[in-house]
């Protein structure tokens, strides 16, 4: 009987400290390292499409990080590799790391988005009426790195009101009866839900009524925090949470004129734009380099550092495998938390009609310089 009860003891003391193991909160973001084989089709990706992209930021990270220098002396020798080549070369070089989620999940929300292309004017008239704006000459930016180092990266957006300064307008007011950023038009559009629904997704191109074509990029944001209108129309009732969608929520506007104002304004960030100097190029994302389609992801910069390539392992709306690797190159307003991206489509309407309806399960893993550790 003492032999059985020890074994008994042992056996529960055991499961104990398993379940005690188990249930201790892993901490969120990039965690160690796993091997090349657990990354879902390594080996079937066509890697060489992102490793483009590696090889156009390479200038701007090895001037910023030390361990991106032998990356960078290197790449040039892959020009037109193939993809067996490539792979060899993230394998020598880099190390991947599965991206964990509060509690240890390991899926989070994959959702898309696009260039779209607008209609438009350098001139206001009767049809192009509502105006994409540059960035306001009154709007200051305070940095606070300077007095609290630990706050690098974040800025402060406002307006002086007399001898102090307070927030910078809301989207209530900048597109209110007042209209303070008169003068500061780039461009007239003939949507009245193209500005937002642009400012959404960073950029844009806009086709001029003499068939030129304008691309507008993102310039600054007026500070105030982004909020999901798809989750008031849920709220409201208005649409099933399931439903949201890029389309679904365009069309309630559309539908109902009356109140569009009043839930667009429950959104107050508000983006301004600068011309892109190359219409040729894909738009510029946060590390200012001209996002890929299909291959740049936007990620949560305080978790995955940008212009980190990332194995993305999702599906399409349409249910098929999307397994292939990315490059962190841009950020956004909407994307914040460990295992949350947003992939660049492309442009126009094949690229709408994939990012529009975009909100998979996914998982992601960080591909860390060799040097790099992880906690």
């Amino acid at each position: 009987m003492k032999i059985l009860r020890l074994i008994v003891i042992t056996a529960l003391t055991a499961w104990l400290l398993s379940a005690c193991n188990y249930l201790t909160k892993r901490e969120p973001g990039i965690g160690k390292a796993v091997e090349w084989s657990d990354l879902p089709n390594w080996n079937g990706d066509a890697v060489e499409q992102a490793f483009l992209g590696i090889q156009a930021q390479c200038p701007l990270m090895a001037n910023k990080q030390d361990n991106w220098k032998p990356i960078c002396r290197d790449v040039a020798s892959l020009e037109k590799a193939t993809p067996a080549q490539v792979r060899a070369f993230l394998q020598q070089y880099f190390t991947p790391h599965r991206i964990y989620g509060q509690y240890g999940k390991l899926e989070g929300l994959i959702t898309g988005y696009y260039e779209p292309i607008l209609n438009g004017s350098l001139t206001k008239t009767e049809k192009f009426a509502y105006p994409i704006y540059a960035v306001p000459d009154d709007m200051l930016t305070i940095e606070l790195s300077g007095l609290y180092p630990k706050l690098e990266g974040m800025r402060l957006r406002g307006r002086l009101e007399g001898n102090k300064i307070v927030p910078f307008h809301s989207r209530e007011v900048i597109d209110g009866k007042e209209q303070p950023l008169a003068g500061k038009e780039l461009v007239w559009i003939d949507d009245p839900y193209g500005s937002f629904f642009l400012q959404i997704q960073g950029s844009g191109r806009v086709r001029l009524d003499d068939d030129t074509i304008m691309g507008v990029n993102y310039a600054d944001q007026n500070g105030h925090p982004y909020f999901a209108i798809g989750k008031k129309l849920v709220e409201m009732g208005a649409i099933e949470l399931k439903d949201v969608s890029l389309f679904t929520i365009r069309r309630w506007l559309e539908e109902n004129p009356t109140r569009a104002d009043e839930v667009v304004n429950t959104n107050p960030s508000y983006v301004f734009f600068h011309l892109r100097e190359d219409i040729n190029e894909g738009p510029r994302g946060s590390l200012n380099v001209p996002l890929t389609a299909g291959r740049s992801l936007a990620v949560d910069k305080r978790v995955i550092p940008l212009g980190t390539p990332v194995w993305l392992d999702t599906s399409l709306p349409d249910g098929s495998a999307y397994q292939r690797l990315m490059v962190a190159q841009d950020t956004g307003g909407a994307i914040s938390g460990p295992v949350r991206a947003d992939v660049f489509f492309g442009t126009g309407r094949s690229a709408e009609l994939l990012a529009g309806e975009m909100k998979q399960k996914g998982r992601l893993y960080a591909l860390l310089p060799v040097e790099t550790g992880a906690k």
